[in-house]
């Protein structure tokens, strides 16, 4: 367990707007990552990347201090200065053992979340799993992390009422955005066909709004989008030419650079100087900050939706001490499971080594065995691997015993 640790960013160490610095776009995620665990002697890594963290989960024996984590951000981005490099240092957590796995049950149990209670986060690790496990990131340790991870997630949502009336980003976000008093015919750019969007999309729908304009990099994710809206699709090349106005953009997608930049907001506004919304849930943000020193903006970001987020995590105190009488309960039984897979792994060798003895022993006693008549050496069979059976699972079976029983 010792050799699980966790680098993590998150909204209650660093300004959302910076953990940007840390996405990975997923055309490249799995060359970069990669060459990380490579160059880091690393056994295993994941990477999860959500709108308000970024966590690098790894199994290594190294020590997690500076000299580590300098080596591993320069792998990470070679391009990064000393300044840089500073900013990690200053506003990185570290996690090991114990310790990092009882984090990453309070991150999927969305109690270390900006917004306690949304079940989204479960979902981000689940996938996030995936991906890595796809590029050939992960091993043994973190699979059964993971796994015990989701349950107790979902024991926690199923057992607590920390997720009732569930909240989340997107909630947060729709919630400020009708504080505004906007318009049923209000026109929206939506840029970007993703879960974070559809789902803003689907309470907007629900709520009775109906111009929607959809730009996505792949044209039929945003038609599908397009299509549940009634709207229009457009691929996100044709932004900077779209001229059809808009009172609202609700914008996020996975660049690591700004879709919406001075030149293309100047395109789409026209001489229009009415009062706008942009809902930004993009990490890093869609879009360009100078933006809003030059034009009359409503902006509904990440960052401005902290204030909410605290008063959520007022009305869901009381439920958080159940919550961490779950993660103990947890945690107990992964020392458990862990000693268990010890013990399987450490077994994996006795059938092979039992079957090199058989087929020594044939040898052996070849010519007593072949002095045997038919029916005799049926039987001899049959209580040699009777017996081979008996050497694997017999052993197995006291280790297992021996191990878990010991405090």
């Amino acid at each position: 367990m010792n050799k699980f640790k966790i680098i993590a960013f998150t909204h209650k160490t660093t300004d959302v707007n910076d953990i940007g610095k840390l996405h990975v776009e997923d055309h490249i995620a799995s060359e970069k990552l990669a060459l990380v665990k490579a160059v880091m002697d690393i056994e295993e890594m994941l990477y999860l990347s959500t709108c308000n963290r970024v966590e690098f989960m790894l199994s290594v024996e190294q020590e997690i201090d500076a000299v580590f984590l300098e080596g591993f951000f320069k792998a990470f981005n070679q391009d990064w200065d000393t300044d840089y490099l500073d900013w990690i240092q200053k506003n990185v957590q570290v996690f090991d053992g114990e310790a990092a796995l009882r984090h990453l049950f309070n991150v999927a149990s969305s109690i270390d979340s900006l917004v306690v209670g949304e079940r989204e986060i479960i979902t981000q690790v689940r996938n996030a799993y995936e991906k890595c496990d796809g590029y050939g990131l992960t091993g043994d340790l973190i699979r059964l992390v993971v796994k015990k991870t989701i349950e107790t997630a979902k024991e926690i949502y199923t057992e607590t009422n920390i997720a009732r009336n569930p909240v989340s980003v997107v909630s947060l976000a729709y919630r400020k955005l009708r504080s505004l008093n906007v318009k049923k015919d209000s026109r929206f750019i939506i840029i970007g066909s993703g879960v974070t969007n559809t789902t803003m999309a689907q309470y907007l729908k629900k709520h009775k709004f109906a111009n929607f304009t959809v730009f996505n990099r792949t044209l039929s994710n945003a038609e599908k989008l397009a299509h549940e809206l009634s709207g229009n699709a457009f691929p996100l090349s044709e932004l900077n030419n779209y001229k059809g106005g808009f009172d609202i953009i609700v914008t996020c997608t996975g660049s690591s650079e700004s879709i919406i930049t001075p030149a293309v907001y100047k395109s789409l506004v026209g001489n229009d100087t009415s009062k706008k919304i942009v809902i930004d849930l993009a990490i890093p943000n869609d879009l360009d900050a100078e933006i809003l020193n030059n034009y009359d903006v409503n902006l509904i970001a990440i960052n401005n939706l902290q204030e909410i987020a605290k008063e959520n995590l007022k009305a869901r105190e009381q439920e958080l001490d159940t919550c961490k009488v779950i993660i103990d309960a947890n945690i107990y039984e992964f020392r458990q499971v862990l000693k268990t897979r010890k013990v399987e792994l450490a077994m994996s060798e006795v059938p092979k080594k039992v079957k090199e003895i058989r087929e020594t022993a044939n040898e052996v006693f070849a010519k007593e065995l072949n002095a045997l008549n038919p029916e005799s050496k049926e039987v001899l069979d049959k209580i040699i691997s009777y017996m081979e059976k008996k050497y694997i699972s017999v052993p197995m079976k006291m280790a297992k015993e021996i191990l878990t029983n010991q405090k």
